[in-house]
């Protein structure tokens, strides 16, 4: 069977009708008439000398060369588009899209955008708040800002912050509970987005840490650290609060951290992204402000105590 293959717009006809199982469907798809794509799944057949299809009285069905085909094609066309997406999207120079997740986009990057913004008027801003990892080009990301103890194998990182945690409060609730014997009484607030974390980063950890003898297991659980953080803010109780998230309310004396003593995480936020995107100008320009916007944190570690939890 000689390997020379059909003309391409066969096998384009070819792969919409086998997703569609209809040829009314697919030619709509590519914007050609039935008769004219019938006549190139006619072609291709010819070319392979065995049907594709079946066809019925009011539907088509694949044939078992058809269902040989169809995944490769498939994914063929799949990455062909994808490689012209991303391609394109070398060429633009005005938008950016950047993927993190909930808690760091309110918290961290909200609150700080618009330096950005008034510094860089050109730049259209695309955010994606989500947990999920997304694909670059499959998703049409520029920036990933991820979270976590893992690496990013074929793609460029940088840290940004070395995450650690400690007690954290609302100003009114200082005076009864910034002290080890008032945390004894303390309604505390469980963050257990980072519940994944090992060794633990955790109340029951920090307390040992401290010294404190107490049951640290009880108290209401979140599972997004944005959500514990707005219940500290708002008074309810005390947060084993994310200091990189937390950054912009201890600056804005929304919540008040009075002990030294913190627990590291182990883990960090991190910027991703693909190799050569750097050289990109809307890439390069947020790269520079996000690492100058991260300096802040150093200053915040200076005023802890920071240490490991225990295995």
């Amino acid at each position: 069977m000689p390997d020379a293959l059909p003309p391409l717009t066969a096998l384009r006809a070819f792969e919409a009708a086998a997703r569609h199982l209809s040829f009314a469907q697919a030619a709509e798809e590519l914007h050609v008439t039935p008769a004219a794509l019938s006549f190139q799944i006619k072609s291709l057949e010819e070319h392979l000398g065995t049907p594709v299809f079946h066809r019925l009285n009011r539907a088509v069905a694949l044939t078992e060369a058809g269902r040989a085909l169809a995944p490769g094609l498939s994914d063929g066309f799949d990455a062909i588009r994808s490689a012209w997406r991303a391609t394109r999207r070398l060429q633009d120079t005005r938008v950016l899209t950047i993927t993190a997740g909930p808690a760091f986009t309110s918290k961290w990057l909200s609150p700080r955008l618009f330096t950005f913004a008034q510094a860089h008027p050109e730049i259209e801003l695309r955010f994606v708040a989500s947990l999920r990892i997304m694909d670059f080009d499959r998703d049409e990301i520029d920036i990933a800002i991820r979270f976590g103890q893992g690496t990013d194998a074929g793609l460029v990182s940088y840290p940004l912050s070395d995450e650690f945690v400690t007690p954290m409060m609302s100003p009114a609730l200082v005076e009864k509970h910034g002290t080890p014997e008032g945390l004894r009484n303390a309604l505390l607030l469980h963050d257990d987005s980072i519940a994944f974390l090992r060794p633990r980063v955790d109340w029951p950890s920090w307390m040992r840490l401290a010294g404190i003898e107490c049951d640290a297991t009880h108290g209401p659980r979140f599972s997004q650290a944005d959500h514990a953080l707005d219940a500290a803010i708002a008074g309810g109780g005390v947060v084993l609060g994310r200091a990189t998230l937390a950054a912009a309310a201890l600056r804005d004396g929304l919540l008040v951290a009075p002990f030294r003593l913190a627990q590291t995480s182990g883990a960090q936020f991190r910027i991703v992204h693909q190799k050569g995107a750097e050289n990109r100008p809307q890439l390069a320009a947020f790269l520079d402000w996000i690492k100058s916007e991260t300096l802040g944190i150093q200053d915040l570690k200076a005023r802890h105590d920071i240490v490991a939890p225990h295995p």
